[in-house]
């Protein structure tokens, strides 16, 4: 796969999102273990996934791993003025546990914090997804608030934990 990097470390490149990962995209985000853990409940095709990209709002950079696509990882801010962006991601599930979405939010807040000039970066995971706090909490994040039943999922009324990074700290 040939693409540019917009930003790379040892583990992961993150790339423009282009109209031809929107199979890929439509793929992994429809994965009923992908979908549990993220803000979406509707089935996504590829031209729901191909709008999204032309749409371009926000920064959305597709995660690579040894020049394979294995997520997408973004923000937007939450309210312009006041500095804070609303962090958000998913990875395949077959690239699940091997520090690719650490990573990918490590180099994603950095650029927030030092091109962007956000003040503060935050994230919803859903208290059923242990492993999405890990990652943030890995990557500096700190819970700072619990949204009781918060989100509606799987039929049930799930708590909603907020987490936040700073770019002074």
């Amino acid at each position: 796969m040939d693409r540019s990097v917009f930003l790379r470390d040892d583990r992961v490149a993150l790339c423009p999102v282009e109209t031809d990962d929107a199979a890929f995209l439509a793929r992994v985000v429809n994965d009923p273990e992908v979908r549990a853990g993220i803000g979406t409940t509707t089935p996504f095709a590829r031209h729901d996934e191909r709008e999204w990209i032309e749409e371009g709002e926000g920064t959305h950079l597709l995660v690579t791993a040894d020049g394979e696509r294995v997520g997408l990882i973004g923000y937007e801010p939450v309210e312009e003025p006041w500095g804070v962006a609303e962090l958000g991601y998913f990875l395949d599930p077959g690239a699940w546990g091997n520090g690719y979405a650490t990573a990918a939010v490590e180099l994603v807040t950095t650029h927030a914090f030092r091109e962007r000039r956000y003040e503060k970066v935050v994230a919803g995971v859903y208290a059923t997804n242990p492993a999405s706090a890990r990652v943030l909490e890995k990557a500096g994040f700190e819970r700072e608030a619990v949204l009781e039943r918060e989100a509606f999922r799987d039929g049930e009324r799930v708590d909603l934990h907020r987490y936040a990074l700073f770019a002074d700290r």
